[in-house]
């Protein structure tokens, strides 16, 4: 078995063939182009049994993988992180080379029985892509927000107290008495703010419906979880991906970080908050639960009786995250085996 491992740019993409023994049989480096895939497959044509190892197939590397996945080949996906540990860690080829990455991801890829197969697009790249885009509207509002915010205050002493809604911010500026250019100029500035937060509001609200009929069409029952909404649960599914290469559900919670991570010396056992994972998925998960403790639901009381035991707050909440993290993880599997007997 030949592994192929690819270091991929904006420009070129270096792909390394590294034989059983990890020995190069051969490099081949490329500019990216439409016929990538195509020169990339006439180039491996020698080796009749062949895999492939991208590094940051969902990232950098993305088209080149569809596009050797769609020409039917298997394709697996290597953190960047990984590489580089088995570059930095080889002793003759440590190099921060193009064709030393590339040889250090295919190595990756032959030591490690737990990379995440590449597959073709399907309904949780769709989620991901909506929700990624809602995100990015939420924090530019946010941003907006934050400068009109600033500008009021040099308006009206206070500003707004509550929060900025469009109507209150009009409502404020239309009360304003310019009595100079540099009052009619803020003035100015600020009413051009407000109306790019009345767009984003009205953005906002259309990407909400796009992920609420989104959701709808997957056929997920994570909606069933109290405190996931449609938002959350298109988070969950297009971070998380294909539910299969995770093992166990402790493998799912350490990769969405809400497992704790072994911190023990000696006799002594310890452990402390993992602060690595995916981080998007940890919000997500966080979000249903602070909404589970508003309500008077099962992650409540779970929460309370943590807080009996003695725990902190913030350690309760983090039990309570692993808690719903285990059954996430349940429903997402709920929902493969129904997709795969359908």
């Amino acid at each position: 078995m030949t592994m192929i491992g690819i270091d991929p740019h904006k420009p070129t993409h270096t792909a390394v063939a590294v034989d059983g023994n990890e020995h190069v049989v051969d490099e081949f480096q490329l500019r990216a182009s439409s016929h990538q895939a195509e020169r990339l497959r006439e180039w491996a044509d020698r080796f009749a049994e062949r895999e492939w190892a991208v590094e940051s197939a969902n990232g950098l590397g993305y088209l080149v993988a569809q596009q050797l996945v769609a020409a039917g080949e298997v394709v697996f996906d290597v953190p960047p992180v990984l590489a580089s540990r088995v570059r930095v860690l080889d002793t003759i080829r440590s190099q921060n080379n193009d064709p030393n990455d590339a040889r250090s991801v295919a190595i990756a890829a032959m030591r490690s029985d737990r990379l995440a197969r590449v597959r073709p697009d399907d309904h949780a790249r769709v989620l991901r892509l909506l929700a990624k885009r809602h995100r990015d509207m939420a924090r530019l509002r946010n941003k907006h927000c934050t400068r009109l915010h600033a500008l009021l205050l040099e308006l009206e002493p206070g500003g707004i107290s509550s929060e900025i809604t469009v109507t209150k911010a009009n409502t404020l500026l239309n009360g304003v008495t310019v009595a100079d250019q540099v009052t009619r100029h803020r003035v100015m500035i600020a009413h051009e703010l407000v109306d790019d937060i009345a767009r984003l509001d009205v953005a906002l609200k259309a990407s909400k419906k796009r992920i609420e009929a989104a959701v709808v069409a997957s056929g997920t029952t994570l909606t069933e979880i109290v405190g996931i909404g449609p938002i959350c649960a298109a988070i969950i599914i297009g971070y998380t991906g294909d539910i299969g290469r995770f093992p166990t559900k402790g493998h799912f919670a350490t990769y969405n970080a809400t497992a704790p991570v072994d911190a023990s010396s000696g006799p002594r056992p310890k452990h402390r908050l993992n602060q690595r994972g995916n981080r998007k998925l940890n919000h997500a998960i966080h979000i249903a639960a602070i909404a589970q403790l508003r309500f008077d639901t099962e992650g409540r009381a779970y929460y309370e009786r943590k807080l009996a035991e003695g725990k902190s707050s913030k350690d309760a909440i983090r039990s309570l995250k692993r808690r719903i993290s285990d059954r996430v993880y349940r429903h997402l599997n709920i929902d493969a085996q129904r997709a795969a007997t359908s």
